[in-house]
């Protein structure tokens, strides 16, 4: 059967992937607390299982994809993806919907970095850029859809996105299978030997880079401080509204569709909050960042606080949004400071470490946050995530305190 043009594929590809997994992210945490009945605890121990799965099989699928075929991968990955899916909207159980969690999550490792790779080898690393660029866009309108879509399906039935995505998911697989190209790839047989010994290398010149430069121990400890309190917030802040809030009577909206709605507001803020700071804040040295990030984490703390312990509807939803917004502005400024004095040998293993020390946090941490919950409240435990990040305060004193540059 004639292959249709990459980019064509490709865009194809982003657009229809962020639709199905908006639609159902936009209700995936609503299905698993009314439909499922799963508990605090289980809900952070899905989300952990789901991180774990991502952090484990990341390097190995991606050596698959390099090594044998991008285009294989990231129809597999897709597959697996859509069978997830398919099995946590069918069976509303903890066994299941964790299982189904794990196939997302080794779907997502087969996709993740492939499509990317796939499309610069068919179009080039000029034409990439752009391609690139258009897709980003793509992807934005897809979410956008994606989450009117999921909340209009789930006011017939909860479920019925997950299942519908799930199903759109192996539909687009087969598309992937029949009209995908592949013909600008080049297999690498010796890849996985050198990707270990790269792995390897990152790891020694980030221990030396570390010892160097203490600057880098403070970098490294704000992200696991960050991963440990957000597993347990992101898995449990629906969880949090449905339980202790009535939602206001508003022309008689679901709760579902207060959610839709509260996620694309918060989405909005979260880009006019990255702009403002991109257009105003100049983290231009080391001190300055810290003293930034100090004042954003210090709100950030109060926020979660306040939002933990928020008795009225409209306490609690400015609070989550000012969490929301303090989280996105966190993002760009902490990049920022990691790369600031860095050279191009040693910020590929910077970026890299602290991605995964934050990965570590929210896996170790969730957990911790999940018997909260479920032992004494889910007001506690978003207090204890609130908390937790007192120490990154410490952290940027010590900053201060030696004027670390």
């Amino acid at each position: 059967m004639r292959k249709l043009p990459a980019t064509t594929v490709y865009m194809a590809l982003t657009a229809a992937s962020t639709l199905f997994s908006y639609s159902v992210f936009a209700v995936s945490a609503i299905y698993r607390v009314t439909v499922a009945g799963l508990n605090p605890l289980q809900l952070v121990i899905v989300g952990t299982a789901l991180k774990t799965t991502i952090f484990l099989c990341e390097i190995p699928t991606g050596v698959l994809a390099d090594v044998y075929s991008r285009r294989l991968s990231i129809i597999v990955g897709t597959i697996l993806i859509g069978a997830g899916l398919m099995l946590e909207g069918m069976e509303p159980t903890f066994l299941a919907i964790l299982l189904a969690q794990v196939l997302w999550g080794i779907g997502y490792t087969f996709t993740s970095g492939a499509q990317q790779a796939w499309i610069a080898d068919e179009v080039g690393e000029e034409a990439a850029h752009q391609v690139f660029l258009r897709g980003a866009q793509v992807s934005q309108v897809g979410g956008i859809f994606g989450t009117f879509l999921g909340v209009g399906l789930a006011s017939y039935r909860l479920g019925l996105p997950i299942v519908a995505g799930g199903t759109l998911y192996l539909g687009l697989g087969l598309f992937l299978a029949l009209f995908m190209p592949e013909w600008g790839f080049r297999s690498k047989p010796e890849y996985p030997v050198t990707a270990w010994r790269a792995m390897a290398q990152t790891l020694y010149n980030g221990v030396h880079l570390v010892k160097q430069q203490p600057v880098l121990m403070i970098l490294l400890g704000v992200g696991v401080f960050h991963g440990l309190a957000s597993e347990g917030l992101d898995r449990l802040w629906e969880m949090h509204f449905l339980q202790n809030f009535a939602f206001p009577d508003l022309g008689r909206l679901e709760p579902i569709v207060w959610f839709g709605l509260i996620n694309a507001i918060a989405s909005i803020l979260s880009i006019l909050g990255v702009e403002l700071v991109r257009q105003r804040v100049k983290a231009d040295h080391h001190l300055t960042a810290a003293k930034i990030l100090f004042t954003i984490d210090s709100l950030l703390i109060i926020s979660l606080i306040t939002f933990s312990q928020a008795h009225s509807f409209e306490l609690a939803l400015a609070a989550c949004w000012a969490t929301d917004l303090l989280r996105a502005a966190n993002e760009p400024i902490y990049i920022a400071w990691i790369n600031q004095k860095l050279d191009s040998a040693t910020r590929a293993t910077v970026f890299s470490m602290s991605s995964q020390v934050s990965a570590i946090g929210q896996i170790l941490g969730g957990p911790v946050i999940g018997v909260i919950a479920n032992d004494l409240s889910v007001r506690a435990a978003i207090a204890a995530s609130g908390i937790i990040l007192v120490p990154v305060l410490l952290l940027y004193w010590r900053t201060f305190r030696h004027g670390w540059s």
